[in-house]
Protein backbone atom coordinates (compact mmCIF):
# COMPACT_ATOMS: atom_id res chain seq x y z
CA UNK A 1 0.00 0.00 0.00
CA UNK A 2 1.62 3.35 -0.74
CA UNK A 3 2.56 5.66 2.27
CA UNK A 4 -0.37 8.17 3.12
CA UNK A 5 -0.23 11.76 2.36
CA UNK A 6 -0.65 14.49 4.59
CA UNK A 7 -2.91 16.89 4.57
CA UNK A 8 -1.93 20.81 6.24
CA UNK A 9 -3.55 24.30 6.09
CA UNK A 10 -3.36 27.09 7.66
CA UNK A 11 -6.15 29.30 8.71
CA UNK A 12 -7.63 32.49 10.49
CA UNK A 13 -5.14 35.13 10.30
CA UNK A 14 -2.23 35.13 9.42
CA UNK A 15 1.09 35.71 11.30
CA UNK A 16 5.03 36.46 11.02
CA UNK A 17 6.19 33.38 11.90
CA UNK A 18 2.95 30.54 10.72
CA UNK A 19 5.49 30.05 7.81
CA UNK A 20 8.19 28.85 10.22
CA UNK A 21 5.47 26.67 11.47
CA UNK A 22 4.46 24.88 7.50
CA UNK A 23 8.91 25.04 7.42
CA UNK A 24 9.36 22.75 10.56
CA UNK A 25 6.26 20.55 9.33
CA UNK A 26 7.28 19.89 5.60
CA UNK A 27 11.49 19.54 6.71
CA UNK A 28 10.34 16.95 9.23
CA UNK A 29 7.82 14.79 6.95
CA UNK A 30 10.65 15.22 4.82
CA UNK A 31 13.46 13.49 6.66
CA UNK A 32 10.51 10.46 7.25
CA UNK A 33 9.93 10.08 3.90
CA UNK A 34 9.85 6.04 4.55
CA UNK A 35 6.59 6.76 6.75
CA UNK A 36 4.85 9.44 4.91
CA UNK A 37 3.68 10.43 1.08
CA UNK A 38 3.61 14.06 0.37
CA UNK A 39 2.73 17.14 2.17
CA UNK A 40 -0.31 18.30 0.17
CA UNK A 41 -1.40 21.96 1.47
CA UNK A 42 -4.93 23.28 1.54
CA UNK A 43 -4.58 26.39 -0.76
CA UNK A 44 -6.62 29.17 1.15
CA UNK A 45 -6.51 26.74 4.54
CA UNK A 46 -10.00 24.61 4.73
CA UNK A 47 -11.36 25.64 0.91
CA UNK A 48 -8.31 23.52 -0.26
CA UNK A 49 -9.98 20.56 0.74
CA UNK A 50 -12.99 21.16 -0.14
CA UNK A 51 -12.39 22.42 -3.49
CA UNK A 52 -9.85 19.87 -4.23
CA UNK A 53 -7.27 22.64 -4.48
CA UNK A 54 -4.13 20.41 -2.98
CA UNK A 55 -0.73 21.81 -3.52
CA UNK A 56 2.17 19.56 -3.67
CA UNK A 57 5.13 20.87 -1.74
CA UNK A 58 7.50 17.96 -3.47
CA UNK A 59 7.56 20.79 -6.26
CA UNK A 60 9.62 23.00 -3.84
CA UNK A 61 12.98 22.92 -3.54
CA UNK A 62 14.30 22.70 -0.18
CA UNK A 63 15.79 25.85 -0.27
CA UNK A 64 12.49 27.29 -0.74
CA UNK A 65 11.06 25.11 1.63
CA UNK A 66 13.70 26.47 4.07
CA UNK A 67 13.12 30.12 3.10
CA UNK A 68 9.55 30.06 4.61
CA UNK A 69 11.73 30.20 8.24
CA UNK A 70 11.94 33.76 7.45
CA UNK A 71 9.09 34.31 5.61
CA UNK A 72 5.92 36.07 6.86
CA UNK A 73 2.18 35.77 6.04
CA UNK A 74 0.13 32.99 4.66
CA UNK A 75 2.27 31.28 1.77
CA UNK A 76 -0.36 28.81 0.70
CA UNK A 77 -3.30 30.66 1.35
CA UNK A 78 -5.73 31.01 4.21
CA UNK A 79 -9.53 31.33 5.13
CA UNK A 80 -12.22 32.55 7.85
CA UNK A 81 -14.46 29.31 7.05
CA UNK A 82 -16.01 27.82 9.97
CA UNK A 83 -17.38 24.16 9.30
CA UNK A 84 -20.89 23.52 10.17
CA UNK A 85 -22.08 20.57 12.85
CA UNK A 86 -22.24 17.30 11.14
CA UNK A 87 -25.84 17.34 11.77
CA UNK A 88 -26.20 20.31 10.41
CA UNK A 89 -24.43 20.05 6.79
CA UNK A 90 -23.32 16.44 6.47
CA UNK A 91 -21.91 17.37 2.62
CA UNK A 92 -19.40 19.13 3.82
CA UNK A 93 -17.99 16.27 5.95
CA UNK A 94 -18.38 13.81 3.00
CA UNK A 95 -17.01 16.08 0.83
CA UNK A 96 -13.52 16.06 2.92
CA UNK A 97 -13.82 12.31 3.04
CA UNK A 98 -14.10 12.12 -0.53
CA UNK A 99 -11.06 14.25 -0.93
CA UNK A 100 -8.62 12.66 1.56
CA UNK A 101 -9.89 8.85 -0.11
CA UNK A 102 -8.92 10.34 -3.52
CA UNK A 103 -5.50 11.52 -2.85
CA UNK A 104 -4.69 9.09 0.12
CA UNK A 105 -4.57 11.44 2.82
CA UNK A 106 -4.33 9.88 6.18
CA UNK A 107 -3.09 13.01 8.15
CA UNK A 108 -5.01 15.85 8.77
CA UNK A 109 -2.60 19.18 10.28
CA UNK A 110 -4.49 22.42 10.65
CA UNK A 111 -2.73 25.19 12.06
CA UNK A 112 -4.54 28.04 13.63
CA UNK A 113 -6.56 30.10 17.00
CA UNK A 114 -9.79 28.82 18.70
CA UNK A 115 -12.16 28.72 15.86
CA UNK A 116 -9.27 26.89 13.48
CA UNK A 117 -8.92 24.10 16.55
CA UNK A 118 -13.00 23.32 16.15
CA UNK A 119 -12.30 22.16 12.58
CA UNK A 120 -9.74 19.90 13.44
CA UNK A 121 -11.75 18.59 16.55
CA UNK A 122 -14.92 18.15 14.13
CA UNK A 123 -13.01 16.82 11.40
CA UNK A 124 -10.95 14.38 14.06
CA UNK A 125 -15.21 13.52 15.39
CA UNK A 126 -16.30 13.17 11.79
CA UNK A 127 -13.38 10.68 10.30
CA UNK A 128 -14.27 8.42 13.63
CA UNK A 129 -18.13 8.79 12.88
CA UNK A 130 -17.91 7.75 9.06
CA UNK A 131 -15.10 5.02 9.35
CA UNK A 132 -12.13 6.78 7.74
CA UNK A 133 -8.94 6.29 9.49
CA UNK A 134 -7.51 9.55 10.15
CA UNK A 135 -4.72 11.13 12.01
CA UNK A 136 -5.65 14.66 13.58
CA UNK A 137 -3.51 17.33 14.97
CA UNK A 138 -3.86 20.87 15.79
CA UNK A 139 -1.26 23.43 15.96
CA UNK A 140 -1.38 26.32 17.18
CA UNK A 141 -1.10 30.14 15.76
CA UNK A 142 -2.77 33.69 17.06
CA UNK A 143 -1.74 36.98 17.49
CA UNK A 144 -3.86 37.27 20.09
CA UNK A 145 -2.39 34.38 22.72
CA UNK A 146 -5.74 33.90 23.50
CA UNK A 147 -5.65 29.49 23.08
CA UNK A 148 -5.77 28.49 26.81
CA UNK A 149 -3.32 25.40 27.65
CA UNK A 150 -0.77 26.25 25.77
CA UNK A 151 1.86 28.75 27.46
CA UNK A 152 1.63 31.01 24.65
CA UNK A 153 0.32 30.95 21.13
CA UNK A 154 3.10 31.05 17.82
CA UNK A 155 2.58 34.50 16.39
CA UNK A 156 1.72 36.68 19.60
CA UNK A 157 5.64 36.78 20.75
CA UNK A 158 6.54 38.37 17.35
CA UNK A 159 3.38 41.11 17.64
CA UNK A 160 4.55 41.81 21.34
CA UNK A 161 7.91 42.76 20.30
CA UNK A 162 6.49 45.47 17.52
CA UNK A 163 4.18 46.64 19.51
CA UNK A 164 6.35 47.38 22.43
CA UNK A 165 9.03 48.37 20.25
CA UNK A 166 6.48 50.60 18.32
CA UNK A 167 5.17 52.75 21.38
CA UNK A 168 8.82 52.92 22.94
CA UNK A 169 10.07 54.84 19.61
CA UNK A 170 6.86 57.07 19.34
CA UNK A 171 6.72 58.01 22.89
CA UNK A 172 9.88 59.33 22.00
CA UNK A 173 8.99 60.94 19.38
CA UNK A 174 6.31 62.95 20.62
CA UNK A 175 8.00 64.11 24.01
CA UNK A 176 10.00 65.38 21.57
CA UNK A 177 7.48 67.58 20.05
CA UNK A 178 5.41 68.38 23.24
CA UNK A 179 6.27 71.35 24.52
CA UNK A 180 4.90 72.90 21.24
CA UNK A 181 2.56 69.91 19.51
CA UNK A 182 1.01 66.96 20.20
CA UNK A 183 0.25 66.05 23.89
CA UNK A 184 -1.49 62.85 23.60
CA UNK A 185 -0.49 60.01 21.55
CA UNK A 186 -3.01 56.32 20.46
CA UNK A 187 -1.78 53.55 19.34
CA UNK A 188 -4.79 50.69 18.44
CA UNK A 189 -3.49 46.99 18.54
CA UNK A 190 -5.66 44.05 18.20
CA UNK A 191 -7.23 42.14 20.15
CA UNK A 192 -10.86 41.05 20.55
CA UNK A 193 -11.87 40.22 23.76
CA UNK A 194 -7.86 39.27 25.27
CA UNK A 195 -5.86 41.79 25.71
CA UNK A 196 -2.52 40.53 25.42
CA UNK A 197 -1.62 42.54 22.67
CA UNK A 198 -2.49 45.91 24.50
CA UNK A 199 -0.34 44.12 27.33
CA UNK A 200 2.62 43.58 25.41
CA UNK A 201 2.75 47.52 25.29
CA UNK A 202 3.71 48.05 29.10
CA UNK A 203 7.08 46.24 28.52
CA UNK A 204 8.07 49.60 26.62
CA UNK A 205 7.81 51.60 30.08
CA UNK A 206 10.61 50.43 32.07
CA UNK A 207 11.12 53.64 33.99
CA UNK A 208 8.42 55.71 35.49
CA UNK A 209 6.67 58.36 33.27
CA UNK A 210 7.97 56.65 30.14
CA UNK A 211 5.37 55.61 27.40
CA UNK A 212 2.87 53.71 27.55
CA UNK A 213 1.26 55.73 29.99
CA UNK A 214 -2.27 54.46 29.89
CA UNK A 215 -3.37 50.81 28.31
CA UNK A 216 -6.71 50.17 27.92
CA UNK A 217 -7.77 46.43 27.78
CA UNK A 218 -10.74 44.54 26.90
CA UNK A 219 -11.37 42.98 29.89
CA UNK A 220 -12.06 46.18 31.46
CA UNK A 221 -15.02 48.39 30.93
CA UNK A 222 -13.68 52.18 30.15
CA UNK A 223 -14.74 54.72 32.36
CA UNK A 224 -14.04 57.53 30.28
CA UNK A 225 -13.91 59.85 33.57
CA UNK A 226 -10.77 58.19 35.59
CA UNK A 227 -9.54 58.01 31.76
CA UNK A 228 -9.40 61.48 31.01
CA UNK A 229 -8.26 62.51 34.87
CA UNK A 230 -5.45 59.96 33.97
CA UNK A 231 -4.68 61.59 30.36
CA UNK A 232 -4.91 65.04 31.96
CA UNK A 233 -2.39 63.99 34.76
CA UNK A 234 0.37 62.51 32.55
CA UNK A 235 0.19 65.53 30.33
CA UNK A 236 0.59 68.28 33.34
CA UNK A 237 3.07 65.91 34.72
CA UNK A 238 5.46 64.11 31.78
CA UNK A 239 4.41 67.11 29.19
CA UNK A 240 2.90 64.69 27.08
CA UNK A 241 0.50 61.07 27.34
CA UNK A 242 1.14 58.19 25.48
CA UNK A 243 -1.35 55.62 24.76
CA UNK A 244 -2.17 51.65 23.70
CA UNK A 245 -5.89 50.41 23.33
CA UNK A 246 -7.11 47.17 22.03
CA UNK A 247 -9.53 47.34 19.33
CA UNK A 248 -11.69 45.68 21.74
CA UNK A 249 -12.73 48.20 24.71
CA UNK A 250 -16.25 48.45 25.81
CA UNK A 251 -18.19 50.83 27.26
CA UNK A 252 -19.98 50.36 30.24
CA UNK A 253 -22.74 48.46 28.78
CA UNK A 254 -19.98 46.27 27.50
CA UNK A 255 -20.65 47.48 23.97
CA UNK A 256 -17.45 47.72 21.57
CA UNK A 257 -16.80 51.08 21.50
CA UNK A 258 -15.71 50.84 17.80
CA UNK A 259 -17.84 48.49 16.01
CA UNK A 260 -18.11 48.30 12.08
CA UNK A 261 -21.27 46.56 12.51
CA UNK A 262 -20.38 43.57 10.61
CA UNK A 263 -19.49 40.40 10.89
CA UNK A 264 -16.93 38.12 10.02
CA UNK A 265 -16.90 33.93 8.37
CA UNK A 266 -16.45 33.29 12.12
CA UNK A 267 -19.34 35.33 13.19
CA UNK A 268 -17.17 37.38 15.36
CA UNK A 269 -17.88 41.31 15.34
CA UNK A 270 -15.97 43.24 12.88
CA UNK A 271 -14.26 46.67 14.72
CA UNK A 272 -13.75 49.72 13.31
CA UNK A 273 -11.09 51.94 14.28
CA UNK A 274 -11.05 52.92 18.13
CA UNK A 275 -8.39 54.91 18.37
CA UNK A 276 -10.12 58.17 16.50
CA UNK A 277 -12.74 57.26 18.84
CA UNK A 278 -10.13 57.59 21.92
CA UNK A 279 -8.77 60.36 20.22
CA UNK A 280 -11.70 62.48 19.69
CA UNK A 281 -13.00 62.21 23.46
CA UNK A 282 -10.13 63.58 24.31
CA UNK A 283 -9.96 66.57 22.06
CA UNK A 284 -13.51 67.32 23.07
CA UNK A 285 -13.08 66.95 26.78
CA UNK A 286 -9.51 68.42 27.47
CA UNK A 287 -8.74 69.96 24.14
CA UNK A 288 -5.03 68.43 24.28
CA UNK A 289 -3.91 68.24 20.44
CA UNK A 290 -3.24 64.38 19.47
CA UNK A 291 -2.58 61.95 17.06
CA UNK A 292 -3.11 58.39 16.86
CA UNK A 293 -2.16 55.14 14.62
CA UNK A 294 -3.46 51.91 13.70
CA UNK A 295 -0.94 49.03 14.02
CA UNK A 296 -3.66 46.78 11.74
CA UNK A 297 -1.51 44.17 9.32
CA UNK A 298 1.66 45.90 9.92
CA UNK A 299 1.70 44.20 13.83
CA UNK A 300 1.90 41.06 12.42
CA UNK A 301 3.22 40.76 9.18
CA UNK A 302 6.37 42.00 10.69
CA UNK A 303 8.61 39.57 10.46
CA UNK A 304 11.68 42.24 10.12
CA UNK A 305 11.33 42.84 13.94
CA UNK A 306 10.49 38.50 14.68
CA UNK A 307 10.90 37.53 18.06
CA UNK A 308 13.43 34.71 17.73
CA UNK A 309 11.86 32.87 20.88
CA UNK A 310 8.56 32.92 18.76
CA UNK A 311 10.17 31.89 15.56
CA UNK A 312 11.74 28.85 17.24
CA UNK A 313 8.68 27.75 19.26
CA UNK A 314 6.51 28.47 15.71
CA UNK A 315 9.22 25.79 13.56
CA UNK A 316 9.32 23.41 16.58
CA UNK A 317 5.80 22.77 16.81
CA UNK A 318 5.60 22.13 13.02
CA UNK A 319 8.04 19.89 13.50
CA UNK A 320 6.74 18.17 16.45
CA UNK A 321 3.70 17.44 14.93
CA UNK A 322 5.13 15.14 12.57
CA UNK A 323 6.48 13.33 15.72
CA UNK A 324 3.29 13.36 17.22
CA UNK A 325 1.74 11.84 13.73
CA UNK A 326 4.17 9.07 13.72
CA UNK A 327 3.83 8.02 17.57
CA UNK A 328 0.27 7.43 16.26
CA UNK A 329 -1.35 10.65 18.50
CA UNK A 330 -4.37 12.09 17.53
CA UNK A 331 -7.16 14.05 18.46
CA UNK A 332 -4.69 16.70 19.95
CA UNK A 333 -3.50 19.72 19.63
CA UNK A 334 0.39 20.86 20.01
CA UNK A 335 1.46 22.85 22.92
CA UNK A 336 4.17 25.14 24.25
CA UNK A 337 4.92 24.14 27.83
CA UNK A 338 6.93 26.58 30.36
CA UNK A 339 8.82 24.88 32.80
CA UNK A 340 9.58 26.06 36.19
CA UNK A 341 12.12 28.21 37.32
CA UNK A 342 13.74 31.67 36.68
CA UNK A 343 15.47 31.12 33.14
CA UNK A 344 12.55 30.92 30.80
CA UNK A 345 12.64 26.99 29.35
CA UNK A 346 10.01 25.66 27.27
CA UNK A 347 9.03 22.41 25.46
CA UNK A 348 6.31 20.90 23.29
CA UNK A 349 3.84 19.35 24.88
CA UNK A 350 -0.29 18.32 24.05
CA UNK A 351 -3.84 18.66 24.83
CA UNK A 352 -6.91 16.90 23.68
CA UNK A 353 -8.56 18.96 21.10
CA UNK A 354 -11.43 19.82 22.80
CA UNK A 355 -9.92 21.55 25.29
CA UNK A 356 -8.95 24.14 23.23
CA UNK A 357 -11.27 24.02 20.59
CA UNK A 358 -13.61 27.67 20.32
CA UNK A 359 -12.17 28.43 23.35
CA UNK A 360 -10.47 31.51 24.86
CA UNK A 361 -8.16 32.85 27.21
CA UNK A 362 -8.19 36.57 28.48
CA UNK A 363 -5.82 38.43 30.33
CA UNK A 364 -6.22 37.48 34.26
CA UNK A 365 -6.73 40.34 36.25
CA UNK A 366 -3.60 39.99 38.42
CA UNK A 367 -2.11 41.18 35.09
CA UNK A 368 -3.62 43.88 34.97
CA UNK A 369 -2.83 47.14 37.62
CA UNK A 370 -5.31 47.77 40.46
CA UNK A 371 -6.40 51.49 38.68
CA UNK A 372 -6.67 49.60 35.11
CA UNK A 373 -4.70 51.18 33.32
CA UNK A 374 -1.18 48.93 33.02
CA UNK A 375 -0.05 45.17 33.83
CA UNK A 376 1.57 44.46 37.26
CA UNK A 377 5.21 42.43 37.68
CA UNK A 378 3.36 39.32 37.21
CA UNK A 379 2.51 39.88 33.63
CA UNK A 380 5.92 41.72 32.72
CA UNK A 381 7.38 38.63 34.22
CA UNK A 382 5.38 36.67 31.57
CA UNK A 383 5.48 38.78 29.05
CA UNK A 384 9.21 39.34 28.80
CA UNK A 385 10.72 35.89 27.34
CA UNK A 386 8.40 35.94 24.67
CA UNK A 387 9.48 39.06 22.95
CA UNK A 388 13.70 38.15 23.64
CA UNK A 389 15.96 37.54 20.60
CA UNK A 390 16.30 38.77 17.02
CA UNK A 391 15.81 36.19 14.35
CA UNK A 392 15.89 38.77 11.45
CA UNK A 393 15.48 37.52 7.42
CA UNK A 394 17.98 37.98 4.95
CA UNK A 395 18.67 41.59 3.39
CA UNK A 396 19.62 42.78 -0.15
CA UNK A 397 20.12 46.23 -1.67
CA UNK A 398 18.14 47.18 1.91
CA UNK A 399 14.81 45.02 1.59
CA UNK A 400 14.13 41.67 3.61
CA UNK A 401 14.33 38.85 1.31
CA UNK A 402 10.87 36.54 1.44
CA UNK A 403 10.03 33.42 -1.13
CA UNK A 404 6.94 33.04 -3.05
CA UNK A 405 6.61 29.82 -3.89
CA UNK A 406 4.96 27.52 -7.22
CA UNK A 407 2.25 26.43 -5.11
CA UNK A 408 1.24 24.09 -7.83
CA UNK A 409 -1.71 22.11 -7.66
CA UNK A 410 -1.50 18.26 -7.78
CA UNK A 411 -4.38 17.27 -11.13
CA UNK A 412 -7.78 17.09 -9.70
CA UNK A 413 -9.51 13.25 -9.49
CA UNK A 414 -13.02 14.04 -9.01
CA UNK A 415 -15.61 15.08 -11.04
CA UNK A 416 -18.02 17.05 -8.85
CA UNK A 417 -17.21 20.08 -7.52
CA UNK A 418 -17.97 21.73 -4.20
CA UNK A 419 -20.46 24.08 -3.68
CA UNK A 420 -19.88 26.49 -0.78
CA UNK A 421 -22.80 27.28 1.40
CA UNK A 422 -22.77 30.22 4.17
Amino acid sequence: MAKQNIFYAQSGGVTAVINATACGLIEAARAHKKSFGKVLVGRNGILGALHEELIDTTLESKAQIRALYHTPAGAFGSCRYKLKGLSEHKAEYERLLEVFAAHNIGYFMYNGGGDSQDTTHKVAQMSQLMGYPLTCIGIPKTVDNDLPITDNCPGFGSVAKYVAVSIREAGLDVASMAATSTKVFIMEVMGRHAGWIAAAGGLAADQEGQAPHIILFPEIALNEKAFLEKVDKCVKKYGYCAIVVSEGVKNSAGEFIASAGLKDAFGHTQLGGVAPVIAQLVKSKLGYKYHWAVCDYLQRAARHIASKTDVEQAYALGHKAIEFALEGKSGIMATIVRKAGKQYRWSIGTTPLETVANQEKCLPKHFIRADGFGITEACRDYLTPLIVGEDYPPYKNGLPQYVTLKNELVPKKLKTKFQEKR
